[in-house]
């Protein structure tokens, strides 16, 4: 599950910000922010108005791995990969995702919560199962759970992690994580709080570092 170049960057990077506004320009204010922090992987979602253009335009940059989320269906990840994606993201299992992934040599994420998800999401063509929403799910004790019977899968969860608890969720067995809110505060973006972002991203980068 983990040939995938791009796994093998996710793994290392250990953050990915799932970038999702209301707007593509406070979506492209947010990149930009975060790419000021350090962080070079970016989610970004189909709930971003135009978001494909977003992600041509980031995937022109040779230091950035982007990827597509909340992708609803085939022809949406075809877009997103003619476009330059290197992954899709959909939080639920959604089979057709995995021929254009296949196709394009790109990596899928597929949304699970139980074990029997997991097992329907890797049958699906997932190389990385996404545990969305992960803090009402268990939070890392869930990851913990669901590692202790799926050793070999690639959990990516995302929903509620932050700084404070980045740790614990890798520690608790995930590959790496997404961070949505706790790095894309849609409020701080509209004011121009520049240094929030990029504080809140240095913590995230700081605390997966501190993960052995």
């Amino acid at each position: 599950m983990s040939d995938h170049p791009q796994i093998v960057t996710l793994r290392a990077a250990r953050v990915v910000p799932v970038i999702r506004t209301h707007s593509a320009a406070h979506a492209a204010t947010a990149v930009q922010w975060l790419r000021d922090a350090g962080l070079r992987i970016f989610e970004i979602t189909m709930t971003i108005p135009d978001a494909p253009a977003l992600i041509r335009a980031l995937s022109a940059e040779r230091d950035l791995l982007v990827g597509a989320g909340t992708v609803p269906d085939a022809a949406t990840a075809r877009a997103c990969l003619d476009a330059g994606a290197r992954f899709i993201v959909a939080p639920w299992i959604d089979a057709s995702l995995a021929a254009p992934c296949r196709d394009a040599g790109a990596a899928l994420m597929l949304g699970a919560m139980t074990p029997s998800e997991v097992r329907a999401a890797l049958a699906a063509g997932a190389d990385v199962v996404k545990v969305f929403p992960a803090s009402s799910a268990g939070g890392p004790g869930h990851i913990r759970a669901l590692r202790s019977v799926l050793p070999h899968v690639a959990f990516c969860p995302t929903g509620g992690v932050d700084a404070a608890n980045l740790g614990a969720y890798l520690s608790a067995g995930a590959a790496f994580v997404g961070i949505g809110g706790a790095l894309v505060d849609e409020a701080r973006i509209g004011a121009g709080d520049r240094a929030a972002i990029v504080n809140a991203a240095r913590a995230a980068i700081a605390a997966a570092k501190g993960v052995p």
